[in-house]
């Protein structure tokens, strides 16, 4: 259906067309004109449309579009001529009025309402990280994951939105169909101390046929201090700075090797960037993950159970406690892969801890692959870019 609206005039008389686009200042030809699209009584509205208001013959004064009384985003022109508003909600009532004046000073209210189509299939933020109100580390990503497919991914990207008090460059990357990662750049961390809020505007984007977003999401989280972590499994060393400065160091003992397994040594600890991803207290460690059972010691099976856990992939490393190797932490490697630490320090590191926190460890031939666990970082900046739907980068200040 053409712009529609029921017209209303003061300082002057006004026109309706049955077609539904209005022509203001039929009786007044100094009025100006006023076209609101959807058109009055529309029953099937386009959602991904929005609202258009445009004025010929003079500039828009107000522009008001609301849904049970609440008011709707949108943006005039810089030229005052039209206004557009954010995508709608499906299924919906909404009434529209604005007021357009001429430069002679004539003046021409519309109002108008309409009923937007139904979404066959609702598209819904399922889930995401970091939790609500939480402390994270500067290298936190925001991971994001849809209770289905999408398959507009531009039209879902354009909708979501990274606020920081202090800037950051970042971008997302698409993992798959129904999950998408945002990450600052490449040693860029977040700045620290700072609040941060995600919001996903999903209400009335269309991400497939007959599927919309029907609610917008917000979620909301503080990037705490920087927490720097690196260790070198060459130097038997872990050292940890707070804001830049060193607060505490330790001697650990990383991967032995000596399991390979496709070409990869599984027993290597990994060298790279990785972020602390949750904490166990204990921890149940067994060697089932590679297919050998705990009593099979002829093949290197284990189970042990580990206190204060903090997990930086999801080939099995932690950071933890372990009291049966402190005779080698400092001097050589004896672990599975993981970095074994003196109890008292594990313990500290486990309570000081913010998920998100970078531990950069060197000294290995096994590298970490980026998408081992949250190591997001491992992937070069202009590919992460790439895996963006926009081929875009974001600045979040």
């Amino acid at each position: 259906m053409a712009g529609a609206v029921l017209l209303l005039t003061t300082a002057c008389s006004g026109g309706e067309k049955d077609d539904g686009v209005t022509v203001g200042g039929k009786g007044d030809s100094a009025a100006p004109q006023v076209t609101v699209n959807p058109g009055n009584g529309d029953g099937k509205a386009r959602p991904e449309a929005g609202v258009v208001v445009t004025a010929a013959g003079g500039t828009l004064e107000q522009v008001s579009v609301t849904r049970k009384g609440k008011p709707v985003d949108g943006a005039m022109s810089a030229d005052k001529t039209s206004w557009k508003s954010r995508t709608l909600r499906p299924g919906t009532q909404y009434q529209v009025s604005a007021v357009a004046k001429s430069a002679k000073g004539k003046s021409t209210t519309v109002s108008s309402r309409f009923v937007t189509l139904k979404a066959a299939n609702e598209l819904d933020v399922a889930d995401v990280s970091p939790t609500k109100g939480e402390t994270v580390g500067v290298g936190m990503p925001i991971i994001v994951t849809f209770n289905r497919a999408v398959g507009d991914r531009k039209a879902v990207e354009r909708a979501l939105e990274v606020k920081s008090a202090k800037p950051a460059t970042g971008a997302w990357f698409w993992v798959s169909d129904t999950q998408v990662i945002f990450r600052t750049k490449n040693g860029e961390y977040w700045q620290p101390n700072q609040p941060v809020t995600f919001t996903a505007k999903l209400s009335g984007v269309k991400s497939g046929k007959k599927t919309y977003g029907v609610s917008d999401y917000t979620r909301r989280f503080r990037i705490g201090d920087s927490h720097i972590i690196t260790a070198s499994t060459k130097t038997h060393k872990l050292v940890v700075k707070k804001n830049g400065k060193k607060v505490k160091g330790w001697g650990i003992s990383a991967g032995r090797g000596g399991r390979v397994v496709n070409g990869v040594d599984t027993y290597l600890t990994t060298s790279g960037i990785h972020l602390t991803m949750g904490k166990e207290n204990p921890a149940i460690m067994t060697s089932e993950w590679m297919g050998v059972k705990p009593d099979d010691k002829k093949n290197g099976g284990y189970k042990e159970v580990i206190p204060h856990a903090v997990r930086i992939s999801n080939s099995g490393e932690y950071i933890h406690s372990m009291a049966a190797t402190v005779w080698a932490q400092g001097r050589q490697n004896v672990s599975h892969g993981c970095l074994n630490s003196p109890p008292a320090a594990a313990r500290w590191f486990y309570n000081w801890s913010y998920r998100g926190d970078p531990v950069i460890i060197t000294g290995s031939k096994r590298g970490l692959d980026w998408s081992n666990g949250w190591s997001f970082y491992q992937m070069r900046w202009n590919r992460w870019v790439k895996g963006s739907a926009l081929d875009r980068t974001v600045t979040t200040g």
